[in-house]
């Protein structure tokens, strides 16, 4: 009698079986490895968003004269009373970064010759930024700036610039000529 090169039905049914524990742990794995892209890409979008918010902060006090108004009270945090960078074309803007105590919210505000709190005649621009802040803090010394921020559950940021210095305030002109006598 021949014998035949042929796969017995045990064998068949072994084989599958260990293909079904095989293909389960790698459904397993894409699912771990999805998960942890997802996460990794809201991450990415978090900093991101973070890094553009301090850049912006970091380009509004360069561009600035150097008159910074740093106040602790319900309304503003740090007032920038002349800017360069201006994300709405003005020439020069002054922009406001205000912790608003619902939701710990940080907005941007930018605009020209407005008051805090900001009503509806004046034209400015609202920008929402950050939520759930637990800490935004201004420091000024002498011609340093050192900023704080830090949103909850996740590692404070900062940056420190050197070089701010107030602009010299504008001389009035004398109204009265002199005529060479002293």
């Amino acid at each position: 009698m021949q014998q035949r090169k042929a796969f017995t039905l045990l064998e068949v049914l072994i084989s599958i079986a260990l293909l079904t524990l095989v293909m389960l742990a790698l459904n397993r794995s894409v699912a771990m490895l999805r998960d942890s892209n997802t996460h990794l890409f809201d991450y990415l979008r978090t900093a991101k968003t973070e890094t553009k918010v301090l850049n912006t902060l970091y380009r509004d006090i360069i561009g600035s004269d150097g008159n910074l108004t740093i106040s602790k009270d319900e309304f503003s945090r740090l007032c920038i009373e002349e800017t360069s960078n201006s994300l709405y074309e003005l020439p020069t803007a002054k922009v406001c970064w205000v912790v608003l105590k619902q939701d710990n919210t940080l907005i941007r505000i930018e605009g020209n010759n407005y008051h805090l709190p900001v009503g509806y005649e004046e034209q400015v621009e609202v920008d929402l930024l950050v939520k759930n802040l637990e800490l935004f803090d201004t420091y000024q010394e002498k011609d340093k700036v050192l900023v704080l921020m830090k949103e909850r559950g996740k590692e404070a940021m900062g940056f420190m610039i050197q070089g701010v210095a107030k602009s010299e305030p504008k001389k009035k002109k004398n109204a009265k000529t002199s005529s060479g006598n002293p």
